[in-house]
């Protein structure tokens, strides 16, 4: 395939397959789709509406395998996991290449790691780290909130029921530690505040269905939120339709002397449970208090949709236009710090993959 193409690695995936259909639809070029498994990976490329797609056998393990993959490409999308393992190697291996780099997972470690020993081709090309529904959406749709001016108080409410593969499991398992977030912690007057917060237990949430439990987890992203819009309070929650989940997790950190590996059947089982009580689904809430009430502007913003993992690949697309546009400076960043926060939730409401937004 001649000329400057997008390349989505893992483009078979539950996100690449949307991440490649957008950019499809979205006209900004051929794509190469890339996967391990060449015959899944041309069967998504045959399928892009736009019929300008090729597929490429790829193996992010092999560097000689991987810089070939991006040799030619402007950008590159990574929707291949698990991000633990991949860290900053493709966004390296893109940027040696002359692309920009969009990953839909890679959360703050995997940014820190390649803004520690940034590479001189940073310096003129982007990294888009976290360009997913959490993090990504959830650190992103809140500043919708804040455009009129400072907030007192923001709720963050996340969550819902979706499938956990084996893969996705690690990383979950993963997921504790300062680099990552503090259990139990809110934000409150400028720092992290420990033990600040407990879980709620069935309780009632707009746009959730039934009773669900909201586990407070501050993540980095929601710190860094809270710090860089000068929230007074912020506490953030991830949503479960059952325990089934927090437990299995639980266990798993309480036997920490075990390989991460041992608890992954029991997380992914624990996801499946949660979807057999009423199948798959995912909301985000967000509640603003300003500082100065009484200005019309709106406070609650809820968005819904029936695949979170989807509805990344979505995110990853919006976040390599806004790349193709021109819209995202050099370095390596966030998505939720670097994209338009309007402009994302306009793209979004007007996706079949959302059921529902409302602002007000």
């Amino acid at each position: 395939m001649s000329g400057r193409v997008i390349g989505v690695l893992g483009g078979s995936g539950a996100v690449g397959r949307v991440a490649v259909d957008r950019l499809s639809r979205y006209g900004l070029g051929p794509l190469r789709v890339g996967g391990r498994d060449l015959g899944r990976a041309r069967a998504v490329a045959d399928g892009a509406p736009g019929g300008a797609a090729e597929a490429v056998r790829v193996d992010l393990g092999d560097p000689g395998s991987l810089a070939a993959y991006c040799e030619g490409c402007s950008i590159v999308v990574n929707c291949a996991g698990p991000s633990y393992q991949v860290l900053d190697t493709v966004a390296r291996a893109a940027l040696a290449a002359g692309a920009d780099y969009v990953d839909a997972a890679g959360d703050a470690v995997a940014l820190r790691a390649l803004a520690s020993d940034p590479p001189a081709a940073l310096a003129r090309r982007s990294a888009v780290f976290s360009a997913g529904l959490m993090p990504g959406l959830s650190g992103l749709l809140p500043r919708v909130l804040a455009e009129s001016g400072p907030l007192e108080r923001l709720d963050v409410y996340v969550g819902g029921a979706a499938a956990i593969g084996p893969l996705s499991a690690v990383d979950a398992l993963l997921t504790r530690g300062p680099g990552f977030g503090s259990a139990l912690a809110a934000w409150r007057g400028g720092r992290v505040v420990e033990r600040a917060l407990a879980p709620l237990r069935s309780v009632a949430l707009p746009g959730f269905r039934g009773r669900v439990h909201a586990w407070p987890f501050l993540s980095a992203e929601a710190a860094d939120l809270a710090a860089e819009l000068g929230v007074g309070e912020l506490r953030n929650y991830t949503v479960y339709v059952s325990e089934h989940i927090p437990e299995a997790l639980a266990r798993a950190w309480a036997a920490d002397d075990l390989p991460v590996e041992e608890h992954v059947p029991s997380v992914v089982a624990a996801a499946d449970a949660d979807i057999a009580i009423g199948g798959p689904w995912y909301t985000l809430l967000f509640h603003a208090r300003p500082r100065v009430r009484g200005g019309g502007a709106p406070t609650r913003l809820l968005l819904r949709t029936p695949d979170s993992y989807a509805l990344s690949g979505v995110v990853a697309a919006l976040a390599a236009r806004a790349l193709a546009e021109g819209a995202v400076p050099a370095g390596a960043h966030a998505a939720s710090a670097v994209l338009d926060p309007r402009g994302v939730l306009d793209a979004l409401s007007r996706d079949p993959l959302v059921d529902e937004v409302d602002l007000g």
